[in-house]
Formats: structure tokens, sequence, C-alpha cells
């Protein structure tokens, strides 16, 4: 075992992701905390990092009295090998601490094949992956919580403590007072989850039995027949968290507007799970998203929800936000959307100097299928918002739709082509919005004209049907699915500007198979993860978890669920009686509503959306879950246009500073998007470049490798209007990280060269390693009194080159001898001719004949000429 810090260097991929000390990254007193909880994300930093209920339940967790919440993430490969060499256990973010050391580890449980990476997860903690192995011990408990936890717990029941149930932000809390009460009156493990199970929300597998059919009852008196999930009114407050140092997959702040989702689609889990709807008030929205920006720095936000045009103050707030940042050069983003609610006002908020990608989501080909499904969307509505999007400056669109839907045909299938030629021919001669200047694309440009043909790129995913939605009893065939796919391929030929993707049926078999499955999928779950599953959506895999689910399934003699063919598929409504694994979570909708709903699906019949038509009675409303919220229309602001880049150069401003401690372990290009949100957040008038993607006007001497300290960096910035130096200074530190310092500034005649093709040398120290250190001023002598000494290297265009590296010397000493630290000078400059660190050591082996260690670099000093 070995210290967490000595794993993290510039030898394992992005080292940064683990440091912990982000903005926004919340550090309390170990000593202080009754209560001390992980929040776990069984994905990579740069997901789990991202996710907005992560940042909230964090957020919410540390404003606790007396609870600490630090954070725990998959590590990459290459840190989970160091893990297992040097026998380190998981260790959490903030305080390093090992995952041991805390009392609860809340894991999120999202999507039915992240089990598989919460094994991996407790296995690198050294925590017993199933509760009857932690039974006596001190272990922290584990619990699940998240829409895949909340659907159906049972596959992963050996896994976890408890679940948690539905939303968290009131639920947690509650979590964290049972146990510190638990703690303070020295309660049992099994006494404490007792506790926890009269919580509403909480449910405890231990204490529940599974019958013959799957289905699960109380095995004592004292725990609920019914578990209950909870609801909560989103806390927009909580959205404004974490500012990573790394690029992730949702790089912006993200705010919630509207919870729920009542359109009734019958194939969509979340919109049957999250029920009621509730809609955030505008004026918190828009609060949060205009500090939310400024005190991150985010140069993009999204506004979220399960279907963001059903919030009918989106137009309003959308512009008004928009009005209120217009100079900051900000740009939004939603989820699909919904193409019916696609307008004129929607687009403007959308669209600007970096309009993005735009998805719209049909699911299926042919308004019958799609009345099936219960998707409220008529051809008419399609066309009109795929139009409105076209004359609105979008030449390409992203469409959604599913394949293997209840009751489709050939005919449906097809109609997937059919829908694509006909919006490509419909909007083939519109007239698109006028693009001037600088939000002209390049494409445009060349064309010089508003028209283009429409490009469409397509998403095909095969229909896995989900607990709790009234095609929970469908079943699908993989052959089946690959018929379709090859009949969408014959068509998909002859279409031109029209990019198919296929979701891979493996994926698609294997969610269905954990999805609804029962208890006995634990030991299954276990075997795929020992011979290697992991990681299982991502592309690269696939291909090894398949094989890992194949031969576990296949060992487990449970092959007969696995995408079964019931002889009844046709007609599922035969077999809605039996009782299913999860029909002990309440989630307040009825089960006779959903078998209701599957017989208006087979007559193709539509089930208003109740939050702008009549009540559905599906028996959600109630003191329970509590009823619809739904926010009026507001009237929409006049639009004050788009973001126009102030690219004035008034003032040139020179900055040295240091990059210092565990920020040396921040990539170059980390370093400048770090530097972009400082200035956002000081409100410094940073110039910013024209041309499509604007961005600003400042540029760093020369890039620092990873892992190398700093006292010598320089940047400099370019204004739009002078700014006294001391004040620029002052409101630049106040922003940065402590190991970012600011040791200089100096003002520069515009006119003047960059830093950059100033430079001349480099001051290094370099703290070595050797066998015989008495030797130094021997070997130093040496190289200072060989006229060459010549390197082979190979250029980035693959020739060879050979230079003589003490042409490039221009000074070396010996600073210490404890430890041995040598200070070189050597020739650096724009055009990459610099003598680096390892040429000093290649130097150095060749005079010695023997090989050195370079233990740490530090550059501390940059030489530019006046």
């Amino acid at each position: 075992m070995v210290a967490v810090k000595e794993l993290l260097t510039d030898g394992i991929l992005k080292p940064a992701r683990y440091l912990g000390n982000e903005l926004g990254s919340v550090h309390k007193d170990w000593d202080k905390a009754v209560v001390r909880w992980v929040l776990t994300y069984p994905e990579v930093y740069e997901v789990g990092a991202s996710n907005l209920g992560h940042i909230i339940l964090y957020s919410i967790l540390n404003a606790q009295p007396r609870q600490l919440c630090d954070r725990a993430y998959l590590p990459a490969p290459d840190l989970s090998a160091k893990l297992r060499e040097t026998g380190t256990p998981l260790f959490a973010v903030e305080s390093k601490e090992y995952l041991t050391k805390f009392d609860i580890l809340g894991f999120s449980l999202s999507y039915e094949l992240g089990a598989t990476n919460i094994l991996e997860m407790l296995d690198l903690a050294e925590i017993p992956l199933t509760w009857q192995e932690r039974q006596q011990s001190s272990y922290p408990l584990i619990f699940a919580g998240g829409q895949t936890a909340t659907s159906n717990p049972e596959p992963y029941a050996d896994f976890f403590d408890f679940i948690a149930l539905g939303d968290g932000e009131e639920l947690l809390p509650e979590i964290g007072l049972v146990l510190e009460q638990g703690k303070l009156t020295n309660l049992s493990r099994v006494e404490l989850l007792l506790e926890l199970a009269q919580v509403p929300g909480v449910y405890v597998p231990q204490f529940y039995k599974m019958a013959e059919d799957g289905s699960v009852h109380p095995l004592r008196p004292d725990v609920p027949e019914r578990i209950l999930r909870r609801v909560a009114t989103p806390m927009p407050a909580y959205s404004i968290g974490l500012v990573p140092y790394v690029e992730t997959v949702h790089d912006r702040l993200t705010v919630e507007i509207r919870r729920g989702c009542t359109r009734g689609c019958r194939f969509c889990q979340p919109g049957m799970l999250t029920r009621p709807a509730r809609d955030v008030e505008p004026e918190q929205v828009i609060e949060a998203i205009e500090e939310g920006m400024r005190a991150t720095g985010y140069n993009e936000f999204s506004l979220l929800s399960l279907s963001c045009s059903d919030y009918l103050a989106l137009p309003a707030v959308g512009v008004e936000i928009k009005n209120r940042l217009k100079d900051e050069n900000i740009s939004l983003s939603l989820p699909s959307q919904r193409v019916d609610r696609f307008d004129e006002n929607i687009a403007n908020i959308l669209g600007g100097t970096r309009k993005g990608g735009l998805t719209f989501a049909p699911e299926a080909g042919t308004q019958r299928l799609r009345d099936v499904v219960n998707k409220g969307l008529t051809n008419e509505e399609l066309l009109r918002g795929v139009k409105t999007a076209v004359e609105q400056g979008w030449d390409k669109i992203k469409l959604y739709f599913m394949i293997g839907l209840p009751g489709e045909t050939d005919e449906d299938v097809l109609g997937i082509a059919e829908t694509v030629r006909w919006l490509q021919q419909e909007c083939r001669n519109i007239e698109r919005k006028e693009v001037t200047g600088d939000d002209k694309s390049s494409s445009q440009r060349r064309s010089g004209g508003g028209r283009k043909a429409l490009s469409i790129n397509l998403t095909i995913s095969n229909f896995t049907p989900k607990p709790h939605t009234p095609f929970q009893w469908h079943c699908v065939t993989d052959a089946e699915f690959e018929h379709k796919k090859w009949l969408l391929r014959c068509e998909f030929r002859s279409i031109r500007n029209l990019k198919a993707n296929f979701t891979d049926v493996r994926i698609s078999a294997m969610e269905d198979f954990v999805g609804r499955g029962d208890r006995r999928l634990a030991p299954v779950i276990r075997r795929a993860w020992e011979l290697g599953a992991g990681m299982d959506s991502w592309f690269e895999s696939v291909d090894k978890a398949f094989g890992a689910w194949e031969r576990a399934i296949t060992e487990s003699g449970l092959g007969w669920k696995y995408r079964q063919k019931e002889e009844d598929a046709a007609t599922p409504q035969t077999n809605l009686d039996r009782r299913l694994p999860w029909d002990h979570i309440n989630t307040g909708i009825s089960k006779e509503w959903l078998k209701a709903d599957l017989e208006k699906a087979l007559a193709a019949a539509i089930v208003p959306d109740c939050s702008f038509d009549e009540c559905s009675h599906c028996g959600v409303c109630s003191v329970d879950f509590g009823h619809n919220v739904v926010v009026d229309a507001l009237p929409i602001p006049e639009f004050a246009g788009d973001f126009v880049p102030n690219t004035d150069r008034l003032q040139r401003v020179r900055l040295w500073f240091g990059k210092l401690g565990d920020l040396a372990l921040i990539s170059h290009l980390d370093l400048l998007r770090l530097f972009d949100r400082v200035l956002r957040r000081a409100s410094l008038p940073i110039s910013f470049s024209g041309g499509f993607h604007p961005s600003p006007r400042m540029a760093i001497a020369m890039a620092l490798p990873l892992g190398v300290t700093s006292s010598g960096e320089v940047i400099d910035f370019e204004l739009t209007q002078s700014v006294d130096l001391e004040e620029f200074k002052q409101k630049i530190s106040q922003q940065l990280p402590a190991n970012l310092p600011i040791y200089k500034i100096a003002e520069v005649d515009l006119k003047a060269p960059s830093s950059a093709k100033l430079l001349t040398q480099a001051e290094y120290l370099l703290t070595v390693t050797s066998t015989n250190p008495s030797q130094w001023q021997q070997w130093i002598e040496a190289i200072k009194t060989t006229d060459a000494i010549w390197l082979e290297h190979t250029t980035k265009s693959g020739k060879l080159q050979t230079i003589n590296l003490r042409s490039r010397l221009l000074d070396l000493a010996l600073v210490s001898t404890t430890p041995d630290v040598l200070r070189y000078t050597g020739v650096c400059q724009n055009d990459g001719t610099q003598l680096k660190p390892e040429h000093v050591i290649f130097m150095l082996e060749q005079v010695a004949k023997q090989e050195f260690s370079l233990l740490h670099i530090h550059r501390d000093r940059l030489v530019i000429e006046n």
C-alpha cells in the first residue's frame, strides 16, 4: 500500500480527474463530522462530475450540520491497475481517505448495466460485494439510488444494504439524521437498517424474501409491504456546483426547469417514474442561471427537463437570460425536445454564434404507431417543427426512432425511411434565415445562398421494455430486430444527406435481461463482472462485455429469461395478472391503469397529457406524491439579439505566474480553459477573436508539460478597455486557485510581438538521483568543456534529425546534494528550438556512462527579450 498522492502523477491519464479541489468542491473538517458520506458515481470522472443529480445531492448533504460528503468515481483502467498493483484501496477525491473509513457509500444506479462498475468499485475499495458478507463487520453501509434502482432493485438486491427510491433531495438528509442518531446510540448494523426501513422511500432487501414467481414479500411485520417512491421539488440553487479542471461530458452549467413528465409515452420509464410534473418558478430559474454563470465562469448553460418544451415559460425565460448575458458570449443548449412545440421563440434562444445541434424524437415512422405509443405527435406538427428549424438556419438535425415497438409491422419500420424522404422533400426549397458577418459558417459562405439540402442524422434504437410502463409485458427477439435493421439499411442506401446509427442489439438484450429480472440475477451479474464485464455501454467494451454476459447467463441456467420470445408475445395482455419482481415498489401509478393503457395502445387510442388536459387517472396525484404544478406561459421579452464579439484591442496585459503543487497535473488545454472561466468570473473586459467560434484573446508564452511545476510562466491578455494594473491583478488573483500565484504584471504595447515570439531562454531546476553523487562537479565540467553532444530523434513529420544538444545549453550548475538538484539554462524559442530537461539527462548519461532518474522538473524562469 502506498499513499494516494504518490499514485496521482503525470504517469496516469488525466490525473486532474482525481485532485478533488475543483471550484465548488467542499472540504469539511473530518473530525467534526458525525456522519461521513461518499457519493460514488460508477463511471469515469468526466461522466460523474457533470451529472446534475450527483452535484445537487453532494451540495445538499454538505449543507447539513454535522454531516460530511465526499465523492468517488470509477477510476480509469490505468489507475485501477496501479491501485491493485500497490494494494491501495479506492479513495474519495476530496479527503483522499479510503472508502472503508466512511459511514455510508451511495451509488447512483441509473443504467441497467451499471452494476458491474459498482462491483468493480467495491472490489477496488476492498469492501465485500454483498450485504451478507458485510453483515458482521464495521464496513460502511452501501446503498443505491437512481432511476434503475427505483424501477426494479431486485437484480441488485444482494449488493446493497438498502435502496433509496425516487428523489433524494429530502430523503438523503432524513437518512443522515437516522445514521447520526444510530451512531450516538450505538445501534447494531441490523438495528440501524431496521430504523432506516421506517423512513418512506427506503427499501432494505434483507427484510424481504422472493417467492417462486419472482415477486417480493416482507419477512417481518414491522416493514412496509410496499415501499413508497419519494418525490421532491427541484432546487435550482443547488445546481451551482463543481467546475472541473478537465473537460467533462456536459461541460456547462445545468439547471433543472421541470421535473416529471405527463405526456404518457407508453415506452418511457422516466415519464412514469417521475410523475407528477413540477415546474420551477421562472424567477428561480433565471436567478440560478445568472448567479451560476457568474460564479462558475462557464460559457454555456443547459435547461434540463424530460420535455423542456412543456415548460411553457421556456421562451420567456430563455430570452430573458440571453438578454441579461448578451455581452458575455454565452450559449444555451437543450436536450431532445418536443418538435410540436419548437417555434421561432425557442429557435431564438438556441441560436447565436455557436448554434448547437438540434434533436427531435418522433420515435415511430408512421402516425398509427406514434398513436400506439401515445407520442402525441402528428405528421403536420412534425413537419412544422422541422420547417421552423430549417427557416431559422439549421441545415442539420438529429432524429431519434425506435424499432421493436408493440404492434409494429414492416410497414411501420419502412415508415422511418419514408418520413426522412418526406421531410427532406418538404424542406428542399425553404429560404433560410439570413446569416451574416461572422455568424456565417464556412459552408454557407461558400454556397453564397440561404438554401441547402437538409442533412439528417438518425439514431435507431432497439425498444427495450421497462418496468412500471404499459409495455412492461412486451417481448421481442434478436432475430426480429436484425430483420428490421436490414429493412432500414436497404432503404437508407437511396437517401442522400443521411447518416444512420443503430444501437447494438447485444447491448439492448443485456439491458432487457437485467432490467426485468429478479433476485436470481445477482449471482449472474457478479459472475459477468468476474469474467470481465464493465463499462458495458462503452463502444470499445461491447464485445468483451457481451462475451462475459453470455457465459455468465449460460452458467446460471437462466437462459430462458434471455431475450425470451414468449408464445403470447403478440398478445401480452393474457399474462397481465402475473406477479412481477417490482410490484412491491409503489411508484404511485396503479398497475390496473397500466393494464388499461396497454389495451388502449393496442387500439391505437391516445391518452391526453394531464398537465394541460383532463386527468388520465393514473393514480399518482395524491397526498403521498403531490399534484401537477404547471407554470403558465409568460410574456416574451423583446429579443436583444445574439452576442456580437467585441474585437476591440485597447490594452495588452502581461502576467507572470506560477503553477505549483497538484495543479502541475492540469494539462495545458485545461489551464487555458481555467483562465477563460477565471476571466468571466472576474468580469474582466477581454477582447474576442472574430469568426464562427469567438474565443478570448489570451496566449501563454510556452506550454508547460504535464507534471512540471513552475514559477516562471507568462500569459498575455488583450482587453477591450483599459484597466488599472493593480485592479486587474487583484480581480484575477481572487478567482485563481492558490497554486496559481501571480508574481508580476505589466502593460505591453499592442503592436509589440507576443511573449511567445520574444521567448529566448528557459531556466529549470531538476531533481535527479545518481548512484555516485560525489562526481557531480566532474560531470558538469565534462559537459561544459564538450563542444558537441549529438542526439538523433524523429520529427513529427517522420524525418530523422540530428541535433547538437550542447549548443543549446547556456549554463549548468549543481544547486544542492540533499536532494540532488541541478539548475540549467537553455535555449527556448517559439520555433521549437529548445533544450528540454530530458536532453540534459541524456547529456549527463553520455559523460557519466550511467543512468539517472529524473524525479521532478520545475521551470524557474522564462527569459523574454525587451
